[in-house]
């Protein structure tokens, strides 16, 4: 039970909400007891403003300036230090994802290294024998 106290145009009221149950509530004032239905008022709209824009056309190419780039290369790298045991490509091949692209022995094991992405092979930058550090750039792909 909650306790108020108004002043309505010099009048002092004491108020005791009994119950609020179903937007009715029981309430006493000065010791006679009523019977309250309540309205909830619509919720405003929010006082923050929405920023509209008109849409904005699509530039041309030429008003753009923007030219479709050639395919970009992707290097194939070497997992860990290791040592090139055998080249299966060779510049101009055709590769798909997934293929083997060369063997190299680390931590005395043979490693395959795959195709990332199927492409065209541009540059093998090893030889067989050669030794690799981590990140080294083997293969360049189209």
């Amino acid at each position: 039970m909650k306790k108020y106290k108004f002043i309505i145009k010099g009048h002092d009221y004491e108020v005791d909400i009994l119950n609020y149950e179903h937007d009715v509530v029981e309430l006493e004032v000065n010791g006679t007891h009523y019977s309250v239905e309540v309205q909830r008022e619509a919720k405003e709209k929010p006082k923050t403003p929405r920023l509209v824009r008109s849409a904005v056309p699509q530039p041309s190419p030429e008003e753009s300036g923007i030219t479709k780039a050639a395919s970009p290369s992707i290097s194939i790298k070497t997992p860990l230090p290791g040592t090139i045991l055998k080249i299966l490509v060779k510049a101009g091949d055709e590769v798909k994802k997934g293929d083997t692209l060369l063997i190299m022995e680390a931590m005395k094991m043979e490693n395959n290294i795959m195709a990332e992405k199927a492409g065209k092979v541009v540059q093998v930058k090893v030889k067989e024998g050669d030794s690799v550090l981590q990140n080294d750039i083997l293969i360049v792909l189209e």
